[in-house]
């Protein structure tokens, strides 16, 4: 537990490689500020160093906070931007590292309030008074045809596209995150995820999971085993946080 002001942020972790892959490539970052998923894509190897790259970025943007004084929108901003920058150089020294990409969800806590950054289909949700509320917005494909009406929230969790992004962090690219604020009330509980939960645990068994289970460290393993229980495709990283 850390204190900040008259709240208290308690936070777990946990990744699991999944049931159909031989690697990893999820990279995950937690600190009593500031947390992040970043889900690597472009291939067995290409993806850890993507996802690796962007939570580096986090690590040096967690490493700054609490030596002077930082306005949370600009700093996750620009450690996007880095990110980006990173993945880019990377490709430049390695060729076959080239079309590399990673999501990112990051959350940094101020002491009243997360700002959050969010770039891909990793996914932020708040539980608030027992109801299940997804704070980020997917950058894909499906999550467009939702918006538009075409299709269906439930039919959107088996379509054969869902994981096609419009967004992400590649080498060469430009970094446009969504940077928003979201208000953080006592009792609160946030989960930071990859699509190897999303896409597997439905949002009602989210929602009755994280209420259910109040320790953290217990709430993020049941939700690993979860997600393997339902074929674990991809591989499964979360993060609960509990204010108080």
């Amino acid at each position: 537990m850390e204190p900040s002001g008259s709240l208290t942020l308690r936070y777990a972790v946990a990744t699991d490689v999944g049931q159909r892959r031989d690697a990893n490539e999820d990279s995950v970052y937690t600190s009593s500020q500031l947390l992040a998923v970043a889900d690597g894509m472009g291939g067995h190897v290409a993806g850890e160093v993507a996802s690796s790259a962007a939570i580096a970025a986090v690590t040096e943007l967690g490493e700054r906070l609490g030596a002077g004084e930082l306005d949370p929108a600009e700093a996750l901003t620009e450690t996007v931007t880095d990110a980006v920058q990173r993945l880019t150089d990377l490709a430049e020294e390695d060729p076959a590292l080239l079309g590399m990409g990673t999501t990112l969800t990051a959350m940094l806590w101020d002491g009243s309030r997360f700002v959050v950054a969010h770039v891909g289909d990793s996914r932020a949700y708040r539980l608030r008074d027992g109801e299940l509320e997804q704070i980020t917005r997917d950058h894909t494909v499906v999550q467009e045809l939702v918006d538009q009406g075409r299709i269906t929230p439930e039919a959107a969790m088996t379509h054969p596209s869902r994981s096609v992004l419009t967004r992400a962090l590649q080498s060469g690219g430009h970094a446009d995150p969504d940077v928003f604020a979201v208000d953080v009330k006592a009792g609160d509980r946030y989960l930071i995820c990859s699509d190897g939960l999303s896409d597997v645990v439905p949002p009602d068994v989210l929602e009755e999971t994280l209420g259910s289970v109040t320790d953290p460290d217990a709430v993020v393993l049941h939700l690993v085993e979860l997600a393997n229980a339902g074929g674990g495709p991809d591989n499964i990283t979360c993060v609960v946080a509990d204010i108080s």
